[in-house]
C-alpha cells in the first residue's frame, strides 16, 4: 500500500488546509467513505443533528531624600504668594493608562450536516467547489499575525521609568479572553448540591487566548500544563499548540520554532519526561507515519532520526502508551482498512529512535508484517488504550461498520492477548479513558446510536462496569474530545457532537473517588 505523498514541512506557526467531502456508495471498505471518521456514520438508525503573567510591581521612587518640614513648605508658599499671583497648579504627572486588551471568545463553528453521524462526520466539512476566502482560510496564520500586532501592542506595560515589552516566548496570538467575573449567587442556576462523596460537573472559567473549536486533537499533561495540539474544526485541520494552565485555567499560545508537523488530526501525543512525541495522524485523504518531538521547555520542534528499515504503516485514530522507554502503538486505520497490529517505538534516545513490530496483524491481513494466529481484538480505530504495569488495556472503538463494547488486555512482557469477560457491556467509540487508581474512567463517546456524556467506571480489579450518579450540569454529549487527570479532577477539552465542534473546558470533580480508588498496587489478572 503506497502512502500518500507528504507535503513539505513548514515553519509557519500555523497552517490551514482546506478539505472536502467526497461521499462514496455505502458498503465500501473501512474509511472509504471519507476515511474512518465517516464510515460508521452510514448507520441508518442514527439521528442527524443539524495568571495573568505576574503583576508588574512598581518600585518606590524615593531615594532617601529628606522630607521637607511643614514649616519650611508653608514659609516658601507664603513667600511665593507675596511675590507673584497665584497660578493654576500644574496637572499631576499623567499615569499611563493600561491599554485595553481585546476580549474575545473562539466561536464554535457548526460542522456540516452529514447523512450519518457516528464517526467524526464533518471530517472535511466544506464543499470541494467552494474555496474559502483568504480571510476565512487564515483562522490561524493571517489572523494571528494581525492579532499579534494588536495584542503585542496592548501587552506593552509602561512604568514611570521605561516601557516593558513582552518577549517572543510570551507573545500571545488570537483574541484575549479576560478571566470571567465571579457569578452573583442570586443569579446562579438552581443546581442541586452534590454530597461530599459525589462527582460533580462544572464548566471551567477559562481566560487568556481564545482558540478555534477542536476535535480529534491531542491533550497531554506535563506538570500542571495541558498541551493541546492539532485537531480540526468543521472546516480545516491545524498544527497550532495551545497550553492550558490546569491550576488557573488560563490559555496561552507559545511561540514555537523548529521543524513542526503539518496540520494533523487523530494523531497521538505521548509525554516522555518534558518532551512530547507526536506520531501519525492525517488530514483529509492524507495519512502519515512521521514522528515529531516537541521540547516543552524551549518550545522547539524537531524530527528524530529513525534507524532501521521497518516502520508502521501510515495511520490515524490509533493509540499510543509509554512503557519502559518504549511507546506502544496499537490499531488505527490507514485509509483502506482498520488495523490491529502493535508497534514499539524505542524512545530511550530522543534524537535517534527505532521501530519494532511487537504483535503482527490478524492472520491473512494484507496490511503487512508477520502473520499472527493469536486470539486478538478485531482491527479498529477510535478506541482507547491505557497502560497498567505491563498490561495494555484496549476498550471499544470501531472498524467503520461496528461499534465495539469489548475489553482486551495485552501483556507486553509475555506477548499475550486476552479477552476480558464482562457480563454487562457498553459500546463506545471516540471516547476518552483515564486511569484513576484502580478504575478506568470513561467519559463520553458514541454508542453506535448517539453521542453520550455518561461517565462509566471500569473496576480493573474485578473487571466489572459501574455507572454512578454525577451531579452538577454536565457537558453536552460528545466524542473526539480530550481528557486528563489533574488534582483530583478530570479536565475535558473540546469535542464534537455530530453537529457542532466545541472549544469549551469542563471539570469533573471526582470527590471521594479520587482518593478512595487510589489503590497504588494492584495487578490485572485475566
Amino acid at each position: 500500500m503506497a502512502d500518500n505523498p507528504r507535503p513539505p514541512s513548514s515553519n509557519k506557526h500555523r497552517t490551514v488546509r482546506s478539505q472536502k467531502i467526497q461521499l462514496t456508495a455505502p458498503g465500501s471498505d473501512w474509511e472509504s467513505q471519507q476515511e474512518h471518521e465517516e464510515a460508521l456514520d452510514r448507520a441508518p438508525n442514527l439521528p442527524v443533528r443539524s495568571h495573568t503573567p505576574g503583576h508588574l510591581s512598581s518600585k518606590s521612587q524615593s531615594h532617601g531624600r529628606r522630607k521637607a518640614s511643614e514649616t519650611s513648605i508653608r514659609q516658601r508658599s507664603q513667600s511665593f504668594t507675596a511675590k507673584a499671583p497665584i497660578a493654576s497648579p500644574p496637572p499631576p504627572h499623567p499615569t499611563p493608562t493600561p491599554a485595553l486588551k481585546p476580549n474575545g471568545n473562539g466561536a464554535s463553528a457548526s460542522a456540516a450536516n452529514s447523512p450519518v453521524p457516528p464517526i467524526d462526520t464533518s471530517t472535511d466539512g466544506i464543499d470541494s467547489d467552494s474555496k474559502r476566502p483568504m480571510g476565512l482560510r487564515s483562522t490561524s496564520a493571517i489572523a494571528s499575525k494581525q492579532q499579534q500586532t494588536s495584542v503585542g501592542g496592548t501587552s506593552t506595560t509602561t512604568t514611570a521609568a521605561a516601557p516593558r515589552k513582552t518577549t517572543a516566548s510570551t507573545r500571545l496570538r488570537g483574541p484575549y479572553t479576560a478571566f470571567p467575573p465571579l457569578q452573583d449567587s442570586k443569579m446562579a442556576l438552581d443546581v442541586p448540591a452534590a454530597p461530599s462523596s459525589g462527582m460533580y460537573w462544572s464548566r471551567a472559567p477559562v481566560s487568556g487566548v481564545s482558540h478555534t473549536p477542536l476535535r480529534a486533537h491531542t491533550t497531554t499533561l506535563v506538570g500542571s500544563n495541558v498541551f493541546v495540539f492539532g485537531g480540526c474544526d468543521s472546516r480545516a485541520c491545524f498544527n497550532e499548540l495551545y497550553v492550558l494552565d490546569a491550576d488557573s485555567f488560563h490559555w496561552s499560545s507559545p511561540h514555537v520554532v523548529g521543524d513542526m508537523p503539518v496540520p494533523l488530526r487523530a494523531m497521538t501525543c505521548t509525554a516522555v519526561g518534558k518532551k512530547l512525541i507526536i506520531f501519525g495522524g492525517g488530514d483529509g485523504p492524507a495519512y502519515y507515519n512521521d514522528v515529531y518531538v516537541l521540547d516543552t521547555v524551549n518550545f522547539r520542534w524537531h524530527r528524530p532520526r529513525i534507524v532501521g528499515d521497518r516502520a508502521p504503516s501510515a495511520r490515524r485514530a490509533h493509540t499510543a502508551c509509554l512503557y519502559k522507554n518504549g511507546i506502544y502503538v496499537f490499531g488505527g486505520g490507514d485509509g483502506v482498512r482498520a488495523l490491529n497490529d502493535i508497534w514499539r517505538l524505542d524512545v530511550s534516545d530522543i534524537h535517534k529512535m527505532s521501530w519494532k513490530l511487537v504483535s503482527g496483524p490478524t492472520s491473512g491481513s494484507p496490511s503487512g508484517g508477520m502473520p499472527s494466529t493469536d486470539n486478538k481484538p478485531k482491527a479498529r480505530g477510535y478506541h482507547t488504550a491505557n497502560m497498567v504495569g505491563s498490561k495494555l488495556i484496549i476498550y471499544g472503538g470501531s472498524d467503520g461498520g461496528e461499534c465495539f463494547n469489548d475489553v482486551w488486555v495485552y501483556d507486553v512482557d509475555a506477548h499475550i492477548w486476552k479477552a476480558v469477560s464482562i457480563p454487562i457491556t457498553f459500546r463506545r467509540l471516540s471516547h476518552t479513558a483515564t486511569i484513576v487508581g484502580s478504575y478506568l474512567f470513561v467519559v463520553g463517546g458514541h454508542d453506535g446510536n448517539e453521542y453520550s456524556n455518561d461517565v462509566l467506571l471500569l473496576n480493573l480489579v474485578t473487571m466489572t462496569w459501574d455507572k454512578r450518579k454525577v451531579y452538577g450540569l454536565p457537558p453536552s454529549g460528545r466524542g473526539y474530545h480530550g481528557s486528563i487527570l489533574y488534582d483530583s479532577r478530570l479536565v475535558v477539552i473540546g469535542g464534537f457532537d455530530g453537529g457542532e465542534v466545541f472549544s469549551d473546558v469542563w471539570i469533573l470533580e471526582l470527590a471521594v473517588h479520587a482518593y478512595y480508588s487510589q489503590i497504588s498496587h494492584f495487578t490485572i489478572e485475566v
